[in-house]
């Protein structure tokens, strides 16, 4: 009888464990900042709910998969949601097309991206011909187009 009460109380308590652990997605390999993150590049590990803390970790391979690390990620632990970022469209120093637009005009010039940028994103770019340095919208085609106000 008693073997049979540590045999449940084994089985109880193995079920309580497991239901207080959480299963996230974690480098298999040491990811490098600026790196696009590859489904081959992931696993996944059994964490404690209450060693995680209160940091916000990323939960699912399909938000890491085709992203891009921005700090070195090491092998084997959770990943902190603003570690990784849509891959940049622009490279800071590349030469980008700036496009204007104003009540139906379109001007189109060239600048000098100040910023690494993916798109949706605010960059700075300086104006090739004036040197002016102006704030621009990053596009999905590569090109900027200036923000209302710069």
């Amino acid at each position: 009888m008693r073997g049979l009460a540590a045999a449940l109380l084994v089985l109880v308590f193995a079920g309580y464990a497991a239901a207080d652990e959480k299963r996230l997605p974690v480098p298999a390999m040491s990811i490098r900042a600026g790196e696009l993150i590859r489904e081959d590049m992931i696993t996944e590990r059994s964490f404690d709910q209450n060693a995680l803390g209160v940091a916000m970790f990323v939960e699912g391979r399909q938000a890491l998969v085709g992203r891009m690390a921005r700090r070195a990620l090491l092998p084997g632990q959770p990943i902190p949601t603003n570690s990784v970022e849509d891959p940049w469209t622009i490279a800071r120093g590349a030469t980008v097309k700036v496009v204007v637009e104003d009540s139906g005009l379109s001007i189109v010039t060239y600048g000098s991206a100040m910023q690494s940028g993916a798109p949706g994103s605010l960059i700075t770019v300086r104006n090739t011909d004036t040197g002016v340095i102006i704030r621009a919208i990053v596009q999905p085609d590569g090109t900027v187009k200036v923000a209302d106000g710069s």
